[in-house]
């Protein structure tokens, strides 16, 4: 089926075209059809399966079909994301399907002041896209009004509980009406999950794409065992070798992300960094550089892995492995979207190998291994371009000694 078969507003329609979108994917066409008969909805989808449009396009369509009839403009739908960069990109995607359609979408997210957001809600919003701290500021504060509405989107579910926010999603219910319509989006289930979900939606749709394969098949998978104190050296040359590439490189702190951003530095390499000490102004700023290519490899912890939403990165590096499983296929869907082939690099220390172990379990099959040769080994080191190879270990050693997590029986 094709888009243009649907019974979707004319400019809806256009919107898409001018989006590229020709035909649903998965997700969208299991996703679109109950939604627009107003039926809740409980949908996992791996990231990078279109889950955004599958709930946007018929949310949007029955808005700005039903706009005539509404005589006061309140905020019918809610769009509750974990992240600040998450809510910017569900906000221009809403944006881009509703141009010309008369549907107003307001951001709101924390970090900055909130008057620029508060004028955008009293000049009328019929959706509100939005952070838990932000939200229910405004809703103690008098800006933000729910009585009207009738579409909760409760998105990343799964994310939106790594971070602490499930009281946050509980008690969103005391200020909205209980007639309402609830979809409820998640990339991961687990029982946690599942309780939370179906104690907020009503004999939901339950939609689920390719459960036993957690990571998108379009990526390749590889892993090199590297000594902690020698993955710079190796980063350094896979950014050399892919020089025209997009590179997202994952690493466990804001602290280490710095460094290795003044090792690569030192090589001659340019990168940025996005973590929670950067200031929203900055992190918005590194995204952009990044989308546009005026940079080309950014260093990011977990924090970010799901909020960057960028077409055209070729190739993920877990420079350090993630202490959760579930955080490395978050990390790799950063690439390999809309259909393209994507790449994951990891590097794997000694000290790292129960992480990898716990990865290969839970994503259902093992890593293919990237054959290092003693020779090769040591010429990467060699022919570094960081003339303070000898301080390397020095710099980029964290006070705290690594410490992997295990998880309780492994």
């Amino acid at each position: 089926m094709r888009f243009d078969q649907y019974q979707f507003l004319p400019s809806i329609k256009e919107n898409l075209k001018k989006l590229n979108f020709v035909r649903p994917t998965d997700i969208q066409f299991k996703a679109i059809t109950p939604i627009m008969k107003g039926e809740d909805v409980l949908a996992i989808a791996q990231t990078g399966t279109g889950k955004t449009a599958a709930f946007a396009i018929p949310v949007i369509d029955y808005l700005a079909k039903s706009l005539k009839h509404q005589k006061q403009r309140k905020v019918r739908c809610l769009v509750m994301e974990p992240t600040r960069e998450l809510s910017l990109q569900i906000t221009e995607v809403f944006n881009a399907i509703a141009a010309n359609t008369g549907v107003k979408i307001v951001n709101l997210f924390g970090g900055i002041s909130q008057d620029e957001q508060v004028s955008g809600l009293s000049s009328g919003a019929d959706v509100v896209v939005s952070t838990p701290g932000r939200m229910f500021d405004l809703i103690h504060q008098g800006h933000l009004k729910l009585d009207g509405l009738e579409i909760l989107i409760v998105d990343e579910a799964d994310h939106m509980l790594d971070l602490g926010f499930y009281k946050d999603i509980k008690d969103i219910q005391r200020h909205i009406p209980r007639e309402r319509q609830t979809l409820f989006f998640s990339a991961t289930i687990n029982e946690r999950i599942k309780k939370l979900a179906y104690s907020i939606v009503q004999n939901a749709i339950r939609i689920q794409i390719s459960p036993e394969n957690p990571v998108n098949k379009n990526i390749q998978h590889q892993v090199a065992f590297i000594e902690m104190d020698d993955k710079r050296f190796f980063l350094e040359r896979l950014v050399n070798e892919f020089e025209s590439a997009r590179i997202l490189v994952f690493v466990r702190t804001k602290v280490r992300a710095e460094r290795v951003k003044n090792a690569l530095g030192r090589a001659g390499i340019h990168s940025e960094t996005i973590h929670g000490d950067k200031e929203q102004s900055d992190r918005l700023a590194v995204l952009e550089s990044f989308r546009e290519g005026k940079n080309r490899i950014l260093i990011a912890t977990d924090v970010s892995a799901r909020g960057i939403d960028i077409t055209g990165v070729e190739i993920v590096v877990n420079y350090d492995l993630p202490d959760l499983p579930e955080n490395y296929v978050h990390r790799v869907g950063r690439t390999g979207r809309g259909g393209k082939k994507g790449q994951a690099v990891s590097f794997c220390s000694k000290e790292e190998k129960p992480l990898l172990r716990e990865i290969e379990t839970y994503i259902g099959s093992e890593i293919e291994v990237m054959k290092i040769d003693k020779a090769s080994y040591q010429e990467t080191i060699s022919f570094t371009a960081d003339e303070s190879q000898d301080d390397w270990q020095k710099l980029i050693r964290e006070t705290d000694a690594f410490k992997p997590k295990t998880r309780k029986g492994k």
